[in-house]
């Protein structure tokens, strides 16, 4: 029987939440200095100071401990969307809004990490989670209500929804590797995209109805 089943129910919650903690915490910190290619599970636990069976009754893989850092992050980042929803009444000012805070929390979440990562590969989670899945519901939410105040031209607003997100997602892995980070460039760079998009949609919506 392992030392953390032989605490106190209480206790045993706050260790386990401390343990990950401390896991996640390292994972930031190798995935910065060494990168994420090159490092390996036994780096990370090298660098919590926990046991390697501790490690693994909380992760299977560095790829499981990557998609942890991913969803925690999007986990602390709907609450900023939503935020910026209710205090910008007009799409593109939530629009220009929403980006420039993603690529902000982008930069300042990943300055020891993301900052320094080798431009070798982008890395995404594949699959969605809860929190995840928040993020793309709020954004989605933002474009129907636009398009029902005619802000916006009638769109899918999941394709809008995904494209918007991997926009911000793309610019947002160059960005971390320019130097110095450049927030207001991707910021105005992604905005302009996007708008310039969907002034594009009606034609688009157009042909496509025509050729079927």
């Amino acid at each position: 029987m392992s030392q953390l089943a032989l605490l106190p129910a209480g206790k045993r919650a706050k260790t386990k939440v401390q343990n990950r903690t401390a896991i996640l915490d390292a994972a930031r910190e190798v995935f910065g200095e060494i990168g994420y290619e090159p490092c390996t599970v036994r780096d990370i636990i090298r660098r919590t100071g926990l046991a390697a069976g501790t490690f693994y009754n909380y992760f299977k893989s560095k790829e499981e401990v990557f998609a942890a850092l991913a969803d925690d992050g999007a986990r602390r980042f709907g609450p900023i969307l939503k935020a910026l929803r209710s205090q910008n009444e007009d799409f593109e000012s939530f629009l220009r809004a929403a980006l420039r805070a993603y690529f902000r929390f982008l930069a300042d979440e990943h300055q020891n990490w993301a900052a320094r990562r080798p431009a070798e590969e982008h890395l995404h989670v594949q699959g969605q989670t809860p929190e995840m899945e928040a993020v793309f519901s709020e954004v989605r939410a933002a474009i129907l209500d636009a398009i029902a105040r005619g802000g916006v031209p009638a769109a899918d607003a999941d394709y809008l929804a995904a494209a918007c997100i991997a926009i911000a997602r793309e610019v947002g892995d160059q960005m971390l590797n320019r130097r110095p980070v450049d927030v207001d460039g991707a910021t105005a760079f992604s905005t302009a995209l996007i708008l310039s998009g969907l002034k594009g949609l009606p034609q688009a919506q157009a042909e496509s109805a025509g050729s079927s």
